[in-house]
């Protein structure tokens, strides 16, 4: 019995050791396969040679802070000339863009009514001079009668009213007669500013009434944006910031200057309207569109060029050069903006002089051995 049992336990520990055997075994099979693997994967990531403008350096730079805004293009000086009496429409030969000077005769309102009533008033206003003429000669007679004793003091104190009335009568027919002097000229319109015409908005021969709009002029010789912001954007523009602009159309950009901020937001919309004075440049108008970048601040930090950075991973990264291999190097982005025409964007992750590929290089392996050129370019 004894025997048996010790028969038992030499095959059990034969067992063990025998599983042990094929554990290791196996272990040491799985590694070679890993190993051989990794050999064929090394085989076949063949050396990149690369050029000078396949890499950037990862650089400290002044990164301009910028802010996107569009908006209408505004004359800063325009006027709606308008009839300031009633009457028939005459003389309106000028059209939209036809120039004109500040003063010119635009129109005019038929002046016959208007200058029958200056003529009515003058001669009212002759009419009491020749009363005042008549008061003033009684009341001179009538004190040398009085200093004489032949009359009383109150008659002298009846032709001193009736004097002081004539000639109260005689200042209002003068006050009359300018009044209808005035309606007179009023029956002209004259252009207050030299400019273009826009709009005209009566024809001659039209009976207009007070107020009635005649021609819209527009002075381009002083254009500007009409820029509207987000109350939180609002809060980084300030007075001579400048901005590059682009209006369809246009052969080059437009350089433009904050010349006023509103100082209230527009009700509803809590928008706040900035406006930047443009450069003078052939063609614009009034009413085009215009949308660019406003420069609002300059940050000094690490940066690389937006086109670097690579999201086809959770977490986007750069392709870094790292002893002659290729690195994916996981990068924390920060503030953007465009530096001499490119677009770049401050990053942490990465050291100063870091070498890293640009967009255009496409995806290389981790790994991938690369032989790079002998110079690079800086993310200036």
């Amino acid at each position: 019995m004894k025997r048996w049992l010790k028969w038992i336990v030499a095959a059990l520990i034969l067992g063990l050791l025998a599983a042990g055997a094929l554990r290791a075994l196996s272990a040491r099979k799985v590694q070679k396969d890993a190993l051989a693997a990794q050999q064929e994967v090394q085989k076949t990531l063949t050396s990149v040679e690369l050029l000078a403008s396949d890499q950037v350096v990862v650089r400290n730079v002044d990164l301009p802070q910028t802010l996107t805004i569009s908006g209408p293009i505004k004359a800063v000086n325009s006027a709606l000339v308008k009839a300031r009496v009633a009457g028939e429409l005459q003389g309106l030969v000028v059209r939209e863009g036809d120039a004109v000077n500040a003063g010119d005769t635009i129109a005019r309102v038929d002046p016959t009514e208007f200058q029958a009533r200056l003529n009515q008033a003058r001669q009212q206003a002759e009419s009491a001079k020749a009363q005042v003429d008549i008061a003033k000669r009684s009341f001179d007679n009538n004190r040398s009668l009085v200093d004489k004793g032949f009359i009383s003091k109150t008659a002298l104190d009846s032709s001193m009213a009736t004097l002081a009335s004539a000639e109260a009568t005689y200042r209002a027919a003068q006050a009359g007669a300018e009044v209808a002097a005035k309606s007179l000229n009023d029956t002209v319109m004259r252009a207050p500013i030299a400019g273009q015409i826009a709009q005209r908005l009566a024809q001659p021969g039209e009976r207009v009434a007070v107020d009635a709009r005649i021609v819209e002029i527009v002075d381009l010789s002083h254009l500007e944006l009409e820029a509207s912001l987000d109350a939180s954007d609002s809060l980084q523009v300030q007075v001579g910031q400048t901005a590059q602009l682009t209006v369809e159309g246009a052969t080059k950009p437009l350089m433009a200057k904050v010349v006023r901020i509103n100082p209230s937001a527009v009700a509803g919309s809590r928008a706040v309207l900035a406006y930047l004075a443009l450069e003078p440049s052939p063609g614009l108008r009034q009413g085009l569109f215009a949308q660019g970048v406003l420069q609002t601040s300059v940050t000094h930090t690490l940066a690389v060029p937006l086109g670097t950075v690579r999201t086809d991973k959770p977490a986007p990264y750069v392709q870094l050069i790292d002893k002659g291999h290729i690195v994916h190097q996981s990068v924390t982005l920060g503030a953007r903006g465009e530096l001499n025409g490119v677009a770049m964007v401050a990053v942490q992750g990465v050291a100063e002089g870091a070498s890293v590929l640009v967009g255009s290089t496409g995806t290389l392996r981790p790994g991938t051995p690369v032989k790079p050129a002998t110079t690079t370019a800086t993310a200036q």
